[in-house]
């Protein structure tokens, strides 16, 4: 089960999924029974996520997507996490085999291009509570959780720690440099895209001026009022829980995908260290914040972000 056009289709739907500011991260290696997957840290974020916490769970949602995608053509999937000891960057091996494939998968994978990250406003309409709690399961099949965030007060305050960290964001030079040094031009195929002729203005505009204020009122805004806000969230806060978390992530995002659900990410409370704690207390979940989500129903349809060709992916 591991020809190259099975190999090469199945890498072109697992690079669908999201990653932090579409850095897209991630590499895949043939190997005889299937494919590793490895971490790309060329595409690292060393201000934003100094750990490749975020560099690692977007790893997991393009592991996860690959199953997901496997299992829709009837293919068994076999994951291994960190095969070799000694080399970090291999994060897993994917045995892909003949025999039952995951039949819980398999529906996802039709969401995998429709999914993507929604950052208007959302819809009025409330999500069904049957959906919320098809996404909690989603993620705990996964090795996770999935808190919503309920009430007037908790969400006011969620929506606080969101500003917060903009604010505490926007006020380093060195977070706003990278931030620009992501500003792509569509063509490039990854990144934060804008069209070609405005990139430069922005990166000048975005590396010399502190524009927190300004982003932490429209970010206050958009969370306040979305129709749901949820933390994911793990055990504990090494390596293989932020894995765990991607595949939770990609799981409950596809899940929602499905039933017309689009989210998108309030993280700014976790990258930034002070907060992450209150956050946790906040949602009232155990173990380590991972990804803050909103999400509801888009009012238009979400243009999908570009990526990287197949050939860019593979390591042969």
């Amino acid at each position: 089960m591991s020809d190259r056009a099975t190999l090469e289709h199945l890498v072109a739907r697992a690079v669908r999924a999201p990653s932090s500011h579409n850095t897209q991260p991630w590499l895949f290696r043939p190997r005889a029974a299937g494919v590793a997957l490895l971490a790309d840290r060329r595409r690292a974020l060393p201000v934003n996520d100094p750990e490749d916490r975020e560099l690692t769970i977007s790893c997991g949602c393009a592991l996860l997507t690959l199953r997901a995608a496997a299992a829709e053509a009837g293919i068994a999937t076999r994951v291994t996490p960190f095969p070799e000891p000694e080399d970090e960057d291999v994060l897993a091996d994917v045995a892909l085999e003949d025999g039952s494939a995951q039949a819980a998968l398999a529906p996802l994978a039709a969401a995998i291009e429709a999914r993507h990250t929604h950052r208007k406003r959302f819809e009025d309409t409330p999500v069904a509570k049957a959906t919320l709690r098809a996404l909690a399961d989603a993620a705990e099949a996964e090795g996770a959780r999935l808190d919503m965030l309920e009430g007037e007060t908790t969400r006011g305050e969620a929506a606080t720690l969101v500003a917060e960290g903009d604010r505490a964001q926007w006020d380093d030079p060195r977070w706003r440099r990278e931030l620009a040094a992501w500003m792509h031009p569509r063509r490039r195929g990854d990144g934060l895209t804008l069209p070609g002729l405005a990139v430069p203005v922005a990166q000048l505009v975005v590396r010399s001026f502190d524009m927190g204020g300004g982003v932490a009122a429209r970010d206050r805004e958009i969370a306040a009022h979305s129709p749901v806000m949820a933390l994911i969230s793990t055990p504990d806060d090494g390596v293989g829980d932020w894995l765990a978390a991607g595949q939770a992530l990609q799981r409950v995002l596809l899940a929602a995908a499905v039933e017309g659900v689009q989210a998108s990410y309030l993280n700014q409370p976790i990258q930034v260290a002070a907060l992450r704690p209150r956050l946790g207390r906040l949602a009232g979940a155990p173990g380590a914040p991972q990804i803050l989500l909103r999400l509801g129903y888009p009012a238009e349809a979400p243009s999908p972000a570009p990526r990287r060709p197949v050939s860019e992916v593979i390591e042969d």
